[in-house]
Parts: C-alpha cells; structure tokens; sequence
C-alpha cells in the first residue's frame, strides 16, 4: 500500500482513522512525496477555513419576502406548483447566503506577518521579497542555497529562516501562533506564556514554553531540535518529550520524537540512545546508556522510566535513585507504576541538575 500517491487516504490520515500500520506507511510516504505532502496541507487550509466559515441566519425581512412573491401567484396555481416555489426560492437563498459568507471570508482582512530579507532573494508564494513584506496564513515562505530571512511573530517574538528552508505560516491569531517546517532550519527566538508558539513537522510539534531554539528536517522528514533557552516540549501522537536549553532531541517519521539528552553527554550514551530510539537495539543499548549516565543524564533515564519494558523500569529506576536523592513524596511503587504525579513531582526536583 502507499507505492503511488495518497490522495484518496489523507482525509483518513488526518483524522486518524488509519491502522496504525497504514499511518506508518503514509507516514513515510509524506516524508519523500512533496506532492502529498502539498496535497496534505491545501486539506488542512481548507478544513481550517471551514471552522472558521461564520454561521449567519438570514433576515426575518426576507422570509416576508419571499413568502409575499408566492402569495401574489394566481390562485390557479396547483399546491405543487406552490411548493415548488417554496423550496427553489429557499434554496437560492441559501446558495446567496453561502457565497456571501464565502466572499466575505476570503476578501476580509487576513492577519498576516512581518518578513524580512537577510540574504539573497527569499520568497513568499511567486513574490521575491527585496526588503520587507508579509506572509498571511496558508503562505509557503522558500529560500534557496542563498537566501535567508527573518519572520516577526506577531508580537511575541522572531523566526531566523536559514537557506533551502520551505515554511508555511499556518495559523496567525492571538492564542495560536503556527507555522509548518517541511525542510531546512529555522531559529525561534520567543517570549511569551506557554503554547503560544508551535512548529509542525512531519514527524512532531514543537511547542514553546518560553524558550529560543532551533530546528532542522531533512528531505526525508528526519528532525533534530536543540533548545538554547527555556524549554520545549516536542509531542506527536500522545508521545511528548520535554527538551531544556542545552539539551538535543531527534525526531523521525512514524516514531515522533526520541528521548533527549545534553549535548555535553557521553557519545557512547548519545549512539546508544538513538539505537534505542530508533533502532529497536533494545536491552544492549540499555545497558551502555545506563552505565555511561551522569547526574545531568537524569533527563535521559526519566523519560527512559515510561518507555522501557515493564521488565527493564526498575534497572532505570534504581540508576535514577543512585545518581540523585530521591526526594519525598517519591517511593518506588508509584514511580514504576508510572503514578503522573509521582512523575512530575520526580522531575520537577531532578530538574535543578538539568
């Protein structure tokens, strides 16, 4: 399945109705069909138009109308025809009201935002930008080998595109501040409450929690974030890895995000890391990691707790006790129960050695 195009199973995929095998595949399909993948994302305009397609009622005055026309028709005029008439006119009145609220929608003011040019020649759509302009939701932002350019975000913050990058602004509104990274490397710089901010790939959403990094996706859809202040959180399909600044995590199509860790990390823990992630390597990765730990790799080995076997939690459990005090409220039950606020009361202590 999937050797050919998707057309016809995006709906599905977008509203996650396929088997988890087929989301797979259509996964990794997305990851090297540019042509789905614009397909993919002229659905999700679209379907995000709909939502915001206004609902209007129409006016009293014109049900009188209407219904003052028919009444004016000779009195010869059978109940069918009557009828008839009825149902035509209320049918041109709801085609009226539909494409004057689909006028209206696509000739209103859209929230745009600022581009500026740093380098080269950088795009939005077919307009090269010489020195400023805007780029408005559902806009593709390109650079090529030798452009770059600089996204302000509304009011919250900045976006560095670096060359070869293809981005899309997504969604421009106060609660919600969106763009979609297809390929290339961006910088965000962002200061603002928590989930303002996200970057949809092909493979995770990174959402801000106050922070400034960077993001890279290849051709193939592969990810790799590193946070340079604050923190981010990468999530995608229920799996969610909580990145701070110094720390790394890859992202791959069909699995979501890894697991991070520091950049200053042993390498023999990083290459076991993504053979675990990615690799399946299992308990021999396992093992290299937990032996190469440090204190500071509390934030590997937490997010390793939920992700191991049953069988293999309590080695990671007891690695975690003998590199840090356990602080209380934390017993080994609950955390290898995987209790959430065991969790989260384990993590916010750990957090002061990240």
């Amino acid at each position: 399945m999937f050797q050919k195009h998707i057309s016809r199973h995006l709906a599905a995929y977008e509203d996650r109705q396929l088997s988890a095998p087929k989301a797979r595949r259509a996964d990794t399909h997305l990851a090297g069909c540019e042509r789905c993948r614009s397909e993919l994302d002229q659905f999700r305009f679209a379907a995000a138009m709909m939502e915001h397609l206004p609902v209007t009622e129409a006016p009293e005055s014109i049900w009188i109308s209407v219904e003052a026309a028919i009444d004016r028709q000779p009195e010869r005029a059978s109940r069918f025809q009557v009828r008839y008439w009825r149902f035509a006119a209320a049918v041109v009145l709801a085609l009226m009201m539909f494409g004057a609220a689909a006028y209206w929608y696509a000739t209103r003011s859209q929230p745009h935002w600022e581009v500026t040019r740093l380098d080269g020649l950088p795009a939005v759509g077919s307009k090269h930008i010489q020195a400023t302009g805007r780029i408005q939701p559902g806009e593709w932002l390109e650079t090529d080998a030798f452009s770059r350019a600089r996204i302000k975000i509304g009011q919250i913050g900045q976006v560095e595109v670096e060359p070869n990058t293809r981005l899309r602004l997504v969604a421009a509104r106060p609660a919600e501040h969106r763009l979609a990274l297809a390929r290339g490397e961006i910088s965000a710089s962002i200061s603002a409450p928590p989930r303002l901010f996200f970057v949809e790939t092909s493979s995770s959403t990174a959402v801000d929690l106050g922070c400034a990094y960077t993001m890279q996706v290849d051709d193939t859809g592969f990810g790799l974030l590193r946070v340079t202040a604050g923190w981010v959180s990468l999530e995608w399909r229920g799996r969610e890895s909580l990145v701070p600044a110094g720390a790394n995590c890859h992202t791959r199509p069909g699995t979501g995000p890894g697991t991070p860790y520091f950049e200053d990390a042993p390498v023999r823990l990083v290459k076991a890391l993504e053979s675990f992630d990615f690799e399946s390597a299992g308990s021999g990765a396992l093992d290299t990691i937990l032996a190469e730990s440090r204190v500071r790799d509390t934030l590997t080995l937490w997010h390793l707790l939920s992700r191991v076997d049953a069988g293999e939690r309590p080695r990671v459990y007891d690695r975690i006790a003998a590199l840090a005090p356990l602080p209380s409220g934390v017993s080994r039950e609950k955390a290898l129960q995987l209790d959430r606020g065991t969790l989260k009361r384990w993590k916010d202590e750990l957090a002061w050695t990240w």
